[in-house]
């Protein structure tokens, strides 16, 4: 009986736990207590959020300072004397005011090559579909005045996958080109492009209210019927570009281009059909024209790239509004690609 009454008096141990009566008694200024770990904590939240702020300031600054290095910062040059070395000015995309092969990027990385007396020749590497006969042209008369002004610094093109139409408008400017058996070579043509949305207004009942000042300054609209006598007059000028092209294309070739039919037809050919053709001169690489035609392995790099700044500023869409405006203003310009 002892037992159970012992059993029956005693509570369970979690009661024990829970139950004020046998909790150990507070301490006094508890609240206090309280209190401080609040305010320690509180004060480590801002210290770190101080610290990450400190950091978050730092990263921007040196983003910063390494966008003023890079567009602002010393060119080749500018550098020490790297000793006898070879050239090399890079095209790499479609060729077009302020793009990847636009003439003022272009010219000024040629100007510095020429001008370095340390570069014993210059490699204009170009990987173009083509683009604009106005920039391809400005380079090219630029490499026929430098290769005059600077005859012992010969200037050769090294073909990487393609160079077609503007891109081999600038390389038939050099004293040599060389190929890959497999780049794409040619394309000596021009176009100009649109699309004409009559047939689509009519199904949808859009009407188009164009008012002129000029009988043709609605010249090719896309929203109006296809003139006749405009589409004359764009195939004229489109033939007078080609035949400068064509002309470009014989000077800057000579007696080693082999003329056939198709030869200006807006057709290309494989690296190896175009050295048979004429079109090219031999098979070669960056390195090995360094190698074998300059005697030097010393490659320096020209290329003008774009900045930290500009490459953000893309990034994040500053020059959308400005690419749509050249989309619809620049529609029907003529074009070698």
């Amino acid at each position: 009986m002892s037992n159970d009454n012992d059993q029956t008096n005693q509570s369970p141990s979690w009661q024990q736990a829970v139950t004020p009566s046998a909790a150990a008694p507070k301490k006094e200024g508890w609240e206090r207590e309280v209190l401080e770990k609040l305010a320690f904590a509180t004060i480590r939240e801002q210290r770190a959020r101080r610290r990450w702020g400190i950091f978050f300031k730092f990263v921007t600054l040196t983003l910063i300072a390494f966008a003023l290095w890079t567009s602002f910062g010393p060119s080749v040059s500018d550098m020490e004397n790297v000793g006898p070395h070879t050239a090399l000015i890079k095209i790499d995309g479609t060729i077009e005011a302020k793009g990847a092969g636009d003439a003022e990027s272009v010219i000024t990385a040629l100007t510095k090559a020429y001008t370095d007396p340390g570069s014993v020749g210059l490699i204009l590497q170009i990987n173009s579909p083509g683009g604009s006969p106005v920039q391809a042209g400005i380079i090219n008369d630029e490499i026929t005045r430098l290769r005059k002004q600077y005859p012992k610094k010969p200037l050769y093109v090294v073909v990487n996958e393609i160079c077609a139409s503007g891109g081999y408008y600038i390389a038939v400017a050099a004293d040599r080109i060389y190929v890959n058996k497999a780049s794409i070579v040619g394309s000596i043509g021009v176009l100009m492009d649109g699309f004409g949305f009559t047939g689509t207004m009519e199904k949808l009942g859009v009407e188009r209210r164009l008012l002129t000042a000029g009988e043709n300054k609605g010249f090719m609209d896309p929203f109006s019927p296809q003139s006749e006598k405009q589409k004359l007059y764009a195939l004229g000028m489109l033939d007078e570009i080609h035949q400068q092209f064509i002309d470009v294309v014989r000077k800057g070739r000579g007696k080693r281009l082999k003329e056939t039919p198709e030869i200006f037809s807006g057709l290309f050919w494989s690296g190896a059909k175009s050295v048979e053709l004429g079109l090219a001169d031999g098979f070669g690489t960056v390195e090995s024209v360094a190698r074998e035609e300059f005697k030097s392995t010393n490659i320096v790099d020209y290329t003008q790239r774009e900045g930290l700044s500009d490459r953000v500023l893309r990034k994040f869409g500053a020059a959308a509004g400005a690419s749509a405006v050249k989309t619809f203003a620049l529609e029907m310009t003529p074009s070698l690609k």
